[in-house]
């Protein structure tokens, strides 16, 4: 079987720091490649990755224009590397099987051009779909947009989690296949039992992450807590902290950073509450496998969570909201904890030590490593072809 894989434009493959679909990718590609699957990659130069074949259009990763308005930016970037990967797949005529991970747009075009292409699906990495509460936020309403999907034996869609398939609209419930799970390389994740006396927090900074909780929590409890993310495009916790002094810096209009600078930076506190910035490499492996656990308070459904199976794949329990997929992620009282309330969330971290590092890396070893998820994924091709006749 030959599958043309189509990454987003961003990052490299793997990624230095930050790279949700990226670290998604660096799990599945190999794993796929192990099972017979020959496995072309679209994806940036600088990419490190083995593939069957990488094919580019960006030598490198297009992150510093991610924040530029869609127009000027991303649009056409996405658009860009979406067009490149499917001129070369029609023009080399031999592929079997695409595999889409552009969100929006892969999915738009895919389903008017498979008719002249091999069949394709595309991960459904989020976001969610809308929501109330999404609304409330002045997020604009992206069923106008799903609702335009109609059946076909040729494009179908894979969630990640059951979470995230659950609100989608009927006539897209009619092309999704079962979720895949994404998965990790398992064995690059340290098993460590002996823990530190911090807790840590790894994710962006935006109010939907919810880090304020973990701050508060900590405070509260006299805990250390160690904040790892970016905010926006600024990586550097130094950076960060300029352009916080600066009354005239042009990321006070963006959301992530008004989040950081309001609600977490008045809090941090040498020794107790500190933000270490991005994270990547041996550094971010350390921070994760040593942490007493990862706090995920999370105030939005989340469609999966990768920060929660890259702690467990160490030994390192969770306690999370149970909001998303975290329910399908985390079993209660085994490699962590689900709170419905802050006061929940507060009670089991002064629990949090009765988990046993053993049984988190075993959930991942079980349920989220990069081998099941490739065979999942093989098991989706194959189906696909079979309806594709």
């Amino acid at each position: 079987m030959r599958v043309a894989m189509i990454a987003p434009p961003w990052l490299p493959i793997p990624p230095e720091g930050y790279g949700g679909i990226e670290n998604v990718l660096d799990a599945l590609v190999p794993e796929l490649l192990s099972l017979g699957v020959e496995v072309e990659l679209f994806t940036v130069g600088d990419s490190k990755i083995r593939a069957t074949k990488n094919h580019w259009i960006y030598e490198h990763g297009q992150y510093d224009k991610i924040h530029r308005p869609p127009f000027d930016a991303t649009i056409p970037i996405s658009l860009s590397q979406l067009m490149f990967a499917l001129n070369t797949i029609k023009k080399d005529g031999g592929f079997d099987l695409i595999h889409d991970h552009i969100g929006y747009l892969g999915p738009a075009v895919l389903t008017y051009a498979c008719d002249k292409l091999p069949p394709a699906i595309h991960t459904l990495h989020g976001p969610p779909f809308t929501t109330e509460d999404r609304l409330k936020l002045g997020i604009p309403d992206n069923f106008p947009l799903w609702r335009q999907f109609h059946k076909t034996n040729r494009f179908f869609f894979v969630p990640i989690s059951k979470a995230l398939r659950s609100p989608a609209p009927a006539n897209m419930k009619k092309l999704m296949l079962p979720p895949v799970y994404n998965g990790v390389n398992v064995n690059n994740f340290p098993f460590v039992t002996k823990k530190s006396d911090y807790f840590i927090t790894l994710a962006r900074f935006h109010p939907d992450k919810g880090q304020h909780i973990a701050v508060q929590a900590c405070l509260e409890q006299g805990a250390r807590l160690k904040m790892a993310g970016g905010v926006g495009d600024l990586m550097s916790a130094k950076k960060l902290i300029l352009e916080i002094g600066n009354p005239l810096s042009t990321y006070r209009s963006l959301l992530d950073f008004r989040y950081f600078s309001d609600k977490i930076f008045p809090f941090l506190q040498s020794g107790q509450i500190e933000h270490v910035g991005e994270v990547s490499g041996q550094h971010k492996l350390e921070f994760i496998s040593k942490a007493r656990a990862l706090l995920f308070p999370i105030e939005w459904n989340e469609p999966f969570g990768m920060a929660a199976i890259e702690a467990l794949a160490c030994g390192t329990p969770v306690v999370s909201m149970a909001r998303g997929a975290l329910p399908e992620i985390i079993t209660h009282g085994v490699n962590g904890y689900l709170a419905n309330t802050e006061k929940e969330f507060k009670f089991y971290m002064r629990k949090i030590d009765e988990i046993d590092p053993a049984a988190c890396r075993q959930s991942v070893e079980r349920k989220f490593s990069g081998r099941v998820m490739a065979k999942n994924y093989l098991a989706r091709y194959q189906k696909v072809l079979a309806m594709a006749g």
